[in-house]
């Protein structure tokens, strides 16, 4: 595998205003009909001078190799001369924005989800880039897919199935990216690539699992919402009788307290308003 090289060729400008003067001596030997210099000068020129003139734009590279052979490569923005022998191709060293498809996917514990990742990448060694793969705009597209896919086999949707686990998809939204993030990076590394950023863009569960999940995670909200009302109803209920039995208002017996917990328990865990009933005669009649 090529390691990158990089290389300062000679400044265009120079090549091109020689270029201008070749032309001139080869209009002037026209002039005194002096076909044969004039033809010489104009085929140097064609063949040698213009074809090694390069034009490297900011943020843009060009690798260049000789019969098969890589030479370097010129990351520095300009105009310059190289060899006119030499191929070169274009790689361009800017940030690219890969908002990847939606995938349906298994989980961890099998449950059919949708996810997909928008992932911002560059080009770092551009000799592995042009050498080491095929396309590797297309190499980044495919293993960014694979490594989705790994990451959502690799954790459940959430723990409402498995409370034991300690990353969800969609509770560990930061450990989730960094995990696919480094999975990336060793990834592509074989490619020159180097991956900036990675985020879970969409997360869902599939349609056909949705509408039932979606119960279960209402159920679970439920439960817990009366959870804390009932803790909270006990806590007022214990902190009522504390303070009845301090300022000695009233004194209860076990069933008056047991009636009176009762009546308590009910209008504060109730998820309806509650209509009081007076009692005009006692607790025992």
């Amino acid at each position: 595998m090529e390691s990158e090289k990089i290389i300062n060729p000679p400044s265009g400008f120079t090549a091109f205003a020689l270029f201008l003067v070749s032309l001139v001596i080869a209009a002037i030997c026209f002039g005194y009909h002096q076909a044969l210099p004039a033809s010489i000068i104009l085929v140097i020129d064609v063949i040698f001078v213009l074809p090694g003139l390069v034009i490297v734009n900011p943020n843009e590279s060009k690798v260049l190799t000789l019969f098969g052979k890589y030479i370097g490569t010129v990351k520095k923005d300009g105009f310059f001369w190289v060899n006119p022998c030499t191929v070169k191709k274009k790689v361009s060293l800017r940030a690219f924005n890969l908002n990847g498809q939606q995938l349906k996917v298994n989980d961890s514990i099998g449950n059919p989800i949708e996810i997909a990742a928008v992932i911002v990448w560059q080009v770092k060694d551009t000799a592995n880039a042009v050498f080491a793969v095929e396309n590797y705009i297309q190499y980044v597209n495919i293993q960014s897919e694979a490594a989705v896919r790994h990451l959502a086999n690799s954790f459940p949707y959430d723990n409402l199935e498995d409370e034991t686990a300690h990353i969800t998809l969609r509770g560990g939204a930061e450990q989730v990216s960094l995990l696919l993030e480094k999975e990336l990076n060793e990834r592509l590394a074989r490619a020159g690539i180097e991956v900036l950023e990675a985020r879970i863009s969409h997360l869902a569960y599939a349609p056909e699992i949705a509408h039932s999940m979606l119960q279960v995670q209402q159920a679970s909200a439920i439960i817990a919402a009366r959870r804390l009302i009932v803790e909270g109803a006990v806590g007022m209920v214990d902190m009522a009788l504390q303070k009845l039995s301090e300022k000695n208002i009233v004194e209860l017996d076990e069933e008056r307290k047991a009636a009176m917990v009762s009546n308590l328990l009910v209008v504060l865990c109730g998820d309806k308003a509650v209509n009081p009933v007076v009692n005009t005669g006692t607790l025992y009649h």
